[in-house]
């Protein structure tokens, strides 16, 4: 299938971005490449610097930045690498940095890559098909407390006891295989009450999952804990996020980054030396106005956090 997006918060975090035509920009999270398109047209002697761990966004982009193409660069690899990226680019400090942490349509859509708890596939759910981890090896060999912990911490989900417990139960008879076999699993795990909610049942749990095959969290952290150090003056760091534990990582990473020591708040003075890095631009997250959500549902969740190399 195409490897179409509808990219959220594009106007916002383009302008944010305060795009100069001879800058060097970075997008970490390529995806459907509708952000990278338009910082792309931005551009005249500058440079756009696209990363993506999925082949199939790189394949697309291709096409998509077809008419940008000499001022684009392609690269497969993990935005937590952005450091590496940009040292072996030859650009180790850029004008601007962009990263949408949402996990794109196709990804979702595609049956085939085990992302969606509506359609059956194998269980996979690797943004990088050739990293080993999968969905399948998490889900039947991980063990009933780490189960029930990533359950919590990563897709906050109350019932993550019974549901770590009715997975052990299944696949101490015969391995789970497939998304729908998960899915009923979970079902029939959860109290009727949550079964009245709105939300679909699986929805956390899914969540859960792609995030510790993926290791999501530890890969916002090293690249928000990266980015100041890579900017040039005035340069600015743009961060979508689209649910409590990236936009935590992200908030926390940038208040830390703006204030700069880390003396206790006891000390007199400052012992420790640091200076602050950045100057956070957004105190409240830029989010999507009523047009955008009526054309993409999926924006509901979406937060734009936007901070500036001092």
């Amino acid at each position: 299938m195409g490897f179409v997006h509808t990219s959220v918060l594009l106007r916002q975090s383009v302008e944010q971005l305060n795009i100069r035509p001879d800058g060097i920009y970075l997008d970490g999270t390529l995806g459907g490449a509708g952000h990278s398109l338009e910082i792309a047209k931005r551009l005249t002697t500058g440079r756009l610097i696209c990363i993506d761990r999925d082949p199939a966004a790189l394949e697309a982009a291709e096409e998509r930045l077809r008419e940008y193409r000499e001022r684009v660069t392609l690269v497969h690899d993990n935005f937590e690498n952005l450091a590496h990226v940009l040292e072996a680019q030859g650009t180790p400090r850029i004008d601007g940095m962009l990263f949408d942490l949402g996990v794109s349509s196709p990804q979702l859509d595609d049956a085939e890559r085990g992302f969606s708890y509506m359609a059956d596939a194998p269980l996979d759910m690797r943004m990088n098909p050739k990293d080993r981890l999968t969905a399948y090896e998490v889900v039947n060999m991980w063990s009933r407390e780490e189960l029930r912990r990533i359950l919590f911490a990563y897709g906050e989900e109350r019932y993550a006891p019974l549901i770590a417990a009715a997975i052990e139960r299944r696949r101490e008879k015969e391995a789970i295989r497939t998304t729908l076999e998960l899915t009923d699993i979970i079902r029939g795990a959860m109290p009727p009450q949550a079964l009245r909610e709105k939300q679909h049942p699986a929805k956390r749990s899914f969540q859960a999952i792609r995030i510790a095959v993926n290791d999501e969290l530890n890969a916002v952290q090293h690249a928000m804990d990266a980015a100041p150090e890579h900017l040039n003056p005035g340069g600015r760091l743009c961060v979508i996020s689209f649910h409590s534990l990236e936009d935590r990582i992200v908030k926390t990473s940038m208040q830390a980054a703006a204030k700069g020591c880390t003396c206790p708040p006891e000390f007199p003075v400052c012992v420790c030396g640091k200076k602050p890095t950045l100057r956070i631009v957004t105190r409240k997250p830029i989010v999507s106005d009523e047009t955008e959500l009526r054309d993409n549902p999926r924006a509901r969740s979406a937060k734009l956090r936007v901070a500036e190399r001092i």
